[in-house]
């Protein structure tokens, strides 16, 4: 999709909404340079001049997540692409490509730093946070449902010896996706011990 675009017609206001319209967007989204105003000329034909805008979508945050990821990846001498889909709250970037295995990192370590950094770059000085959510092959939910398993395998490993299992350190969203599954169960429940960036999950019998 072009940054910008110029249009002609009989007036600015004609002129701006056939470039929202090959834009395909509205027009909180741009900024709109007049670049000739018009005019009707002699009975509205002889010297008649159309008026010319220019019409330029407005950099999103999405936009300028991209944009540092893209940098990012690139002095990694990755080649990848993003796919961008940005709500009220919350932008989403998947990547794509061959042989891109090394952005996610051991246990997703290099993914959630990625993820971090961008939040940062995103969020800086603007009004209104926007949660980053940046996926690679599918990496989330595969991670998820493998913590899923490991939780409920846990959760009767604890019932069946009646003893605490301690997990390995893990990152925010792992915990609480630990908590979550866990939450409702009859037998047992968990709760995080230690600092960042070594807290920890335990599961114990109620």
């Amino acid at each position: 999709m072009p940054r910008f675009v110029e249009k002609s017609a009989k007036t600015v206001r004609e002129a701006i909404d056939l470039a929202l319209l090959e834009l395909n967007t509205t027009e909180d989204k741009v900024e709109v340079e007049v670049l000739e105003e018009g005019s009707k000329g002699i009975f509205g034909l002889i010297g008649s001049k159309q008026a010319k805008v220019r019409v330029t979508l407005k950099e999103t945050s999405g936009d300028r997540a991209k944009k540092f990821l893209l940098d990012v990846l690139s002095k990694m001498k990755v080649n990848a692409d993003i796919l961008v889909e940005e709500s009220e709250d919350t932008i989403s970037l998947k990547i794509e490509g061959d042989d891109i295995g090394i952005i996610i990192g051991r246990r997703g370590e290099t993914l959630d730093a990625l993820q971090y950094l961008t939040s940062l770059v995103v969020n800086r000085s603007k009004e209104g946070y926007k949660r980053i959510v940046i996926d690679v092959e599918n990496y989330r939910k595969k991670r998820e449902e493998t913590l899923i398993r490991l939780a409920n395998r846990l959760a009767d490993r604890v019932i069946k010896y009646k003893k605490n299992i301690t997990l390995e350190p893990m990152n925010p969203y792992e915990r609480r996706v630990i908590h979550s599954c866990l939450q409702n169960h009859k037998y047992v429940e968990t709760y995080s011990v230690g600092e960042e960036p070594n807290r920890k999950v335990i599961i114990a019998l109620k």
